[in-house]
Parts: structure tokens; C-alpha cells; sequence
């Protein structure tokens, strides 16, 4: 299928599209991740992974990723739907903080409004990948499983 969106949609009890992310859910409040939920899994999902990066993060790295990621989740079984807020299912890969959870949005003082895009993927494979994997290591991993995404933005700006 490659990278395109699909059917499948996801929301959250938490923002709605394009709105503001409780600071609840950043670096300057609990820093808990928000409850997600998605329907219309393509058929012959066998499981999925959730990631929340940050394009608008004025980083490049030198392999050319761009961005910061804030949440890599992954084996998460194909019964799943829904994430409650600050779950602990699934996987959990490292987040460019350097750590194996989620961590919340925190842009730079004064830097403007930034997007989070959450990803929610489901995939035709139900491998069981190991901890600790960065996005980009998880992408490579299973982009040839991915069978269906699409994505809820939400955004935050510092004071």
C-alpha cells in the first residue's frame, strides 16, 4: 500500500482535529498521553503502531529525518482499538527525548504554534518487534506490512 492514507480514522476524546492539546498531555503539565481511538481497520489487520511526531521541531538530524518524535508504540494486537489515557499496552519505542514512553509536547519558548501529528497504522503482520525502537528504525521495519493509516493533528504553543 505504501504511505497513503486510508478509511481508517482516528480521534481523541482529548482534541479534536486541529485543536488544542490539553497541557495535561505536554512537558508542562502531567505529560500523560491522551486517549486515542480509531475504527474502519482495513480487513486483514493483524496489528498496529502509534506514533506522535512533531514537523514543525526545527531539528535535522544528519541521516535527514527531520522533526522530533514524541511517541513510538508498537505490537499493539489487532482487537485493539482505542488507547486510554496514559496506557501502557503495546510496545513502546524510544522517543527523541531518549526515552521508551511518551513524551508530551514542549516546544521552544516563544517558537510559535507547532502541529503533533498522531499516526495510527495498521498492519497485515503481527511480528513481534522488540523494544526500544526509534521511528525510523520501526518504519523500515514495517513498511511493507503497513495496509492502512490515517492521523489526528492536534497543536500546542508555549507561553
Amino acid at each position: 500500500m505504501g504511505f497513503a492514507l486510508s478509511e481508517m480514522r482516528l480521534t481523541s476524546s482529548a482534541f479534536t482535529e486541529g485543536g488544542a492539546i490539553p497541557s495535561k498531555h505536554t512537558g508542562e503539565g502531567e505529560d500523560i498521553s491522551p486517549a486515542l481511538s480509531w475504527t474502519n481497520a482495513p480487513e486483514g489487520t493483524k496489528s498496529f503502531a502509534v506514533i506522535c511526531h512533531d514537523p514543525d521541531a526545527p531539528l535535522v538530524s544528519p541521516g535527514g529525518t527531520y522533526g522530533y518524535v514524541h511517541w513510538v508504540l508498537y505490537n499493539l494486537p489487532a482487537d485493539c482499538s482505542e488507547l486510554s489515557e496514559g496506557s501502557d499496552r503495546g510496545t513502546a519505542g524510544k522517543n527523541d527525548f531518549g526515552n521508551n514512553n511518551y513524551g508530551g509536547p514542549m516546544p521552544p519558548p516563544g517558537h510559535g504554534l507547532h502541529r503533533y501529528y498522531f499516526w495510527v497504522l495498521a498492519l497485515n503482520s503481527d511480528e513481534q518487534l522488540p523494544e526500544g525502537l526509534t521511528l525510523w528504525e520501526l518504519l523500515e521495519k514495517i513498511e511493507a506490512n503497513v495496509i492502512g493509516m490515517n492521523r489526528l493533528v492536534g497543536t500546542y504553543q508555549r507561553a
